[in-house]
């Protein structure tokens, strides 16, 4: 049985490979074969269409120039439709340009206006005048511009490896008695999903409200074979975001990178581990995988609910009614913790780069130190001046990035950074092991963030992501002794290592540091 189950699964795979490719082909065919069909066979059309689309390559870049992106999106865009002008613009409004149709913006608006009145059923924090100006800052920005708000009375447990969150988690969902939301980027089979599976199973055909959601193209060479029609046989909710039908289209671009696991909007967990197995250790891809994750208990769990309902309902086009949700929190034991925590989300749409400007915050206000976990660092100008900033100020910001990679030419681009950010006093360390997935700042013991974002382009521009902005948390000693035992598994870069980079990664560096944005 198992045997047949595989050879499903490896068909599924194959079929979505080849779908891709032949998807792949076929846009490269529109985009190329007209052009030299008819620069072969009829020349006076084909001047008269060169011409045409050579203006529309003129107005692309012209508006590529006037638009408020960041500007080291723009460049490598307008480079690529200087050398391609024939298709090079017909490309850009292809891929490049975020469009969402009118009813999608209306959906999004009233979901996010659902969204904002619920956040206000449950008591947020105000300010008293006990947490610092520039810590509550801090929150404020969030507070003002991503409608994400602190909250007391929040219980917040840190776990360094994916094999260490994986079991309480478990156990968690076996608590379920209202609800259980999962959103996950990556699902594949093994024993992490089997588990949790198994659970949500039980606890659907228990009359439990079971809502599972993944991204498509994240999940669309790992998902178990009919994975969907299994969920919905046992009574679960299901949607495959963005699901994978052609890639004409640049939504295809804006993922859903969340991972939030909630239940009966009391305990909610999130982090950079997805349900599958080598973030667990069950399965070695490259090398030991670290990777961390942060449980909450307590009032500030509302709001991931009403975020993973808000992107639920935009997404699938559903209606629900917030109040349906709201927890009972009567029976929690107090929590002894004199400390705020804000949940929030960063939309691809929205213009507002809420990641990294709380990354850039944190950066700004430290006095001491800031350290940083991050599986790829591809960063534009404003990170990178952050960043060196705080080195330069007198601030010791150490980074930690894999020391084996899962992509060599990220891992490269990630290297490219190195020799500026080590001049201007940042300490640097690949972790020897294998591969930090791990995405975490923590800053003068007082304040930290834990959650899916990424330093690089992707996750700072164009993906749905979450994190939990935390202060004066417990979990924040148990994040420094992390980060002092994984300094230890380390190897610290220093300008020899810089120095001796092979020739030709010092080739291709300029060249990807240039593309990165589109990587």
């Amino acid at each position: 049985m198992k045997k047949r189950h595989m050879k499903k699964r490896a068909k599924l795979i194959f079929i979505r490979a080849v779908t891709l490719a032949v998807s792949f082909l076929i846009q490269a065919a529109i985009l190329i074969i007209p052009w030299i069909f008819l620069k072969q066979k009829w020349n006076n059309a084909f001047v008269v269409i060169n011409v045409l689309f050579n203006i529309i390559s003129v107005l692309v870049v012209i508006y590529i120039v006037r638009n408020d992106t960041n500007p080291e999106y723009k460049i490598p865009w307008i480079i690529f439709i200087l050398i391609f002008p024939f298709f090079g613009g017909i490309a850009y409004l292809m891929y490049g340009k975020w469009r969402f149709s009118r009813n999608e913006r209306k959906r999004y608006k009233n979901t996010a206006f659902k969204a904002h009145n619920a956040n206000h059923l449950m008591p947020v924090y105000t300010d008293d005048g006990t947490v610092p100006s520039g810590i509550m800052r801090q929150f404020d920005y969030l507070n003002k511009n991503a409608d994400a708000h602190a909250f007391t009375d929040t219980k917040v447990t840190y776990y360094d490896l994916g094999d260490n969150v994986w079991p309480v988690m478990l156990e968690e969902l076996k608590k379920a008695e209202k609800y259980i939301f999962m959103e996950y980027y990556i699902i594949a089979p093994g024993d992490m999903l089997e588990s949790i599976l198994t659970v949500l199973e039980e606890k659907a055909a228990a009359g439990v409200d079971v809502r599972f959601m993944y991204d498509s193209f994240g999940s669309i060479m790992k998902a178990p074979y009919k994975i969907n029609d299994r969920l919905k046989a046992a009574g679960i909710k299901v949607f495959e975001f963005n699901s994978f039908r052609h890639i004409l289209d640049s939504r295809y671009n804006n993922r859903d990178h969340r991972k939030m696991c909630i239940i009966d909007g009391i305990t909610g967990f999130t982090g950079g581990v997805n349900l599958a197995d080598e973030y667990i250790n069950h399965q070695e891809m490259y090398g030991h995988w670290k990777d961390a994750s942060v449980m909450l208990k307590g009032r500030g769990v509302w709001s991931m609910v009403t975020l993973f309902l808000a992107l639920w309902d935009d997404a699938s086009n559903s209606e629900d009614d917030f109040n349906d949700f709201i927890p009972d929190y009567s029976g929690l034991e107090p929590c002894d913790e004199a400390s705020l925590v804000a949940p929030y989300t960063d939309y691809p749409f929205d213009h507002e780069q809420v990641g990294r400007t709380v990354y850039c915050n944190i950066l700004a206000h430290a006095t001491h130190y800031v350290y940083i976990m991050t599986p790829y660092l591809i960063v534009d100008n404003v990170m990178l001046n952050a960043l060196e900033s705080a080195a330069k100020s007198g601030v010791d910001v150490r980074l930690i990035t894999p020391g084996i990679p899962d992509k060599k030419l990220v891992f490269w681009l990630t290297q490219s950074y190195y020799a500026s950010l080590l001049q201007a006093g940042v300490r640097i360390y690949q972790y020897d092991p294998g591969f930090i997935h791990s995405k975490v700042f923590l800053s003068d013991d007082a304040i930290s963030v834990v959650g899916t974002i990424n330093l690089d382009y992707r996750s700072l521009t164009h993906h749905f992501e979450n994190a939990v902005l935390m202060y004066n948390t417990k979990a924040n000693a148990w994040i420094y002794k992390d980060f002092i035992d994984t300094f230890e598994k380390c190897s610290e870069i220093t300008p020899e290592f810089v120095k001796n980079t092979k020739w030709y990664k010092k080739a291709a560096m300029p060249v990807l540091r240039l593309l990165s944005p589109l990587m």
